[in-house]
């Protein structure tokens, strides 16, 4: 049989402290790979890290040729960290996995086998959320609940960017070429075959995490609007439903002032009524300016990231 090649990217922003570690415990696997023939390259693409991440990597490098760097020359985010190793892969199957251990890579064994099974796609997903406050899993589970109902991306509750995909998967999310990516969409987007495994949550090694409530918020609201065009259609019903009161209200004026001469009193609820309208028409406008923000930036045609050293 011909030796077929896997290729494990690995985003990092200051995981200094998780490095060796990650490498160590993937090796585990490596009489698995042996035994089905898959050659290794472990991608750790480095998005502008304060830290020593980079020098760990290096050291790594040293002692394993499989051993391949990419960092950025600042910080672009996650999302351009997994596109730079898709774009570097060059496997016939790739993975993608955190580098604070909370992807097990104990799993990657079960997860080939599926794609041996004929999947082209193995995702994962978490059952529970140990570990984490209880105010961001409560809005994480509305969050996809709503993706699901608003857009025609396939996005499980629980759904982690582990994943191990077939080189046709691979080529069919390079070519979404958008600037503004949401991962988590795009995987469901391209559809094929995909099966779903699920695992208890497992917290990090070491280092503390780098998403914020705030954080998480502002990506929920990527994903919403690079999947969705619900938020424009319900603007445009809310601004019908409006004007339609705003129209009742004044016929009901004017049969008021013309058959009961009833001056219209009440400053106080019209200064509500007008508030509640203004605000209505903020948002609106508000939902208007992210999209118009998205097209903005993809007819600019900016590099999704500069790398400032390869390895």
């Amino acid at each position: 049989m011909d030796k077929r090649l896997l290729s494990v990217i690995v985003p990092c922003f200051n995981e200094e402290a998780n490095i060796a570690y990650f490498y160590d415990e993937l090796m585990k696997n490596e009489q698995f790979f042996e035994s089905k023939d898959l050659e290794l390259e472990l991608i750790y693409v480095d998005d502008g890290s304060k830290d020593q991440t980079v020098g760990e990597v290096k050291k790594l490098r040293d002692k394993d040729e499989r051993v391949r760097l990419v960092s950025f020359s600042r910080n672009f985010g996650k999302e351009a960290a997994i596109y730079a190793g898709f774009v570097k892969a060059k496997g016939d199957y790739a993975v993608i996995m955190d580098a604070d251990l909370q992807d097990p890579p104990s799993l990657l064994p079960e997860m080939f086998g599926y794609i041996e099974e004929g999947y082209d796609s193995v995702a994962t997903r978490r059952v529970s959320r140990k570990g984490e406050p209880p105010i961001r899993s409560f809005f994480a589970r509305r969050f996809y609940r709503l993706m699901n109902k608003i857009s025609h991306a396939d996005i499980v509750d629980g759904a982690r960017d582990y994943r191990l995909m077939t080189r046709q998967v691979v080529d069919a999310i390079l070519s979404l070429g958008e600037y503004n990516r949401f991962s988590k969409g795009i995987f469901g987007w391209v559809g094929f075959n995909t099966k779903w495994i699920e695992y208890e949550n497992i917290e990090r090694l070491k280092g503390e995490t780098k998403w914020n409530f705030w954080g998480l918020f502002l990506y929920s609201l990527e994903g919403i609007v690079a999947f969705s065009t619900m938020p424009l259609a319900l603007a445009s019903i809310l601004g019908v439903v409006f004007c339609f009161m705003a129209f009742i209200l004044i016929l009901f004026i004017l049969i008021r002032s013309l058959f009961w001469h009833d001056p219209t009193p009440g400053w106080q609820s019209l200064t509500c009524i007008i508030s509640l309208v203004s605000g209505v028409q903020l948002l609106c406008l508000g939902i208007v300016g992210q999209y118009l923000s998205k097209t903005y930036m993809e007819v600019k045609n900016r590099p999704k990231y500069l790398i400032k050293e390869e390895i």
